[in-house]
C-alpha cells in the first residue's frame, strides 16, 4: 500500500500579512489621533491662559487704582501768636473848670506825678469878680433877712393882742420866708464860684506820668472847650488789647497766661494775664476783643506801642485739613472723593475755611476716619469701583 506523504502546505504571502498589516495600520491611526490630540491640548491650554490672563488683566485695569489719604487736624504752632496794641491802665485827658489864663505850669511831660499834685495855676479876674459880688449879694440877702425875721416876729406878737390883722401878719411871716429862700440861693451861687475858683488850680485826678502838655503861659483857657491842659497816664500796669479771631475765640478765657513780646527788645517777653473780654464778637472784623494786663513796673514797656500777644494755654479744636490736590472744582461746588468700604466713590460737598498752599482748612464734610481720594480724575464720578492703593499717601503738613 503507497502511502502518501503529507507535506505542508505553503501560506500566501500577502495572506499571511494580511493581519499584521492590519494590527500596524491600527497602531499608526492611534498614535496619530493621539499625537492630533495632544496637539490640539497642547495648542489650547496656552490659548486658554492667555485668554484667562488677558480677561483678568483687563479686568484689573478697568478698576483704578487710588492713592488716598485721611483728614488729619491741622498743627498748632508753640502759641497763638496775635498783633495787640498797649495801653495805659489809666490815661486821662485833663481840660480846664474854670475860664482864664495860664499863670504858671510845673510839669512837664515825662514827668511822674502824685494824686492831687498842683499841675498849673489859672488867673481868673473875672470869675473873682463875680466871685466878690455874689459875696455882697450875700450880705444885702442876710441883712434882708435878718429885718423880715424881726418884722414877722414882731407881727405874731401884735396878732395876739389883735393889734395887727391876720393878714398883715400873714404878709410878714411870707416876706420872712422869701428871704430866707434869697439867702439860700445866694448862698449856693456863692458856693458855685467858689468851687469854680478851685479849679484854677489845676491838678493831677490820680498818680501817673504827664504824656502831653498843650498849654503855656499866658494862654486863654475857656471853660467847656476842647483845649486840653495836661495828658495823665498810669503805665505802672498797662493794658493789651487783641482781636483774636473768630477760629479761636472760645479758647481765650479771664486768668489765661500769654506772653508779651515787642519787635524791639528781641528777647524779652513779658508775662500777661487775660482779665476779661468782650463777650461778643465785632460785626466788622468777625474777632474778640481781648485785653490783658502786664506789669510795668521798672518802666520798660511803652504806652501806644505795638506788640505781640502769645496764648500759650490756649485749648483750640483744629480743624481739620487735607492737601490741595485732593479736593475737586466743579459746577456743584467744591467736592471730595470718599472711597466707601465697598470701594466704592461718594462726591461730597466740602465746605474751605483758610488756604495754607499746599494744605487748605476743612471747615465741615468729612470726618477724621474718611478715606480721601488724592488727585482725582476729572471723569470720577459717583458710585464709580476703585482701588485703594497699599500704601496711603502721606499727608502734607503745613
Amino acid at each position: 500500500m503507497n502511502t502518501t506523504e503529507l507535506k505542508p502546505t505553503p501560506l500566501d504571502p500577502a495572506a499571511a500579512s494580511a493581519p499584521h498589516s492590519t494590527v500596524k495600520l491600527s497602531h499608526v491611526t492611534g498614535t496619530i489621533v493621539a499625537l492630533v490630540v495632544i496637539g490640539l491640548v497642547a495648542g489650547f491650554i496656552p490659548r486658554w491662559r492667555q485668554r484667562t490672563a488677558l480677561r483678568a488683566e483687563t479686568l484689573e485695569l478697568s478698576i483704578p487704582t487710588v492713592d488716598i489719604v485721611s483728614p488729619t487736624p491741622g498743627q498748632a504752632g508753640p502759641g497763638l501768636l496775635l498783633p495787640g496794641e498797649v495801653k495805659p491802665l489809666v490815661e486821662a485827658a485833663i481840660y480846664a473848670r474854670a475860664s482864664g489864663y495860664v499863670k504858671r505850669w510845673l510839669v512837664d511831660i515825662g514827668a511822674p506825678v502824685t494824686e492831687g499834685l498842683l499841675l498849673a495855676e489859672l488867673d481868673t479876674p473875672e470869675l473873682n469878680q463875680e466871685l466878690a459880688r455874689t459875696k455882697a449879694e450875700l450880705g444885702q440877702a442876710e441883712a434882708s433877712l435878718a429885718l423880715a425875721k424881726t418884722s414877722a416876729d414882731r407881727w405874731a406878737e401884735l396878732l395876739k393882742t389883735a393889734s395887727v390883722s391876720a393878714q398883715e401878719a400873714a404878709e410878714k411871716d411870707a416876706d420872712y420866708k422869701l428871704k430866707t429862700a434869697t439867702v439860700a440861693a445866694a448862698q449856693a451861687n456863692l458856693h458855685r464860684l467858689e468851687e469854680l475858683q478851685s479849679f484854677a488850680r489845676v491838678t493831677a485826678p490820680f498818680a501817673g506820668t504827664i504824656t502831653a502838655r498843650r498849654i503855656d503861659v499866658g494862654d486863654l483857657i475857656a471853660a467847656g472847650s476842647n483845649k486840653e491842659l495836661f495828658r495823665l497816664a498810669q503805665t505802672r500796669t498797662l493794658r493789651v488789647y487783641v482781636r483774636v479771631p473768630q477760629t479761636i475765640a472760645r479758647g481765650i478765657a479771664p486768668g489765661q497766661s500769654a506772653e508779651v513780646t515787642i519787635p524791639e527788645l528781641p528777647g524779652r517777653v513779658f508775662p500777661a494775664k487775660v482779665v476779661r473780654t468782650s463777650g461778643a464778637m465785632a460785626a466788622e472784623s468777625r474777632t474778640l476783643l481781648t485785653e490783658l494786663e502786664v506789669d510795668n513796673a521798672k518802666a520798660e514797656l511803652l504806652s501806644g506801642s505795638y506788640a505781640q500777644v502769645r496764648f500759650l494755654d490756649t485749648k483750640l479744636e483744629a480743624a481739620l485739613t487735607l492737601p490741595a490736590t485732593a479736593v475737586i472744582f466743579r459746577a456743584e461746588g467744591t467736592q471730595v472723593g470718599v472711597v466707601q468700604a465697598d470701594g466704592t466713590v461718594e462726591l461730597r460737598a466740602i465746605k474751605i475755611g483758610r488756604d495754607f498752599g499746599p494744605v487748605v482748612e476743612i471747615s465741615g464734610g468729612v470726618q477724621p476716619a474718611d478715606r480721601v481720594i488724592l488727585n482725582p480724575s476729572d471723569s470720577l464720578v459717583s458710585g464709580a469701583t476703585v482701588r485703594v492703593a497699599a500704601v496711603p499717601q502721606t499727608q502734607v503738613t503745613r
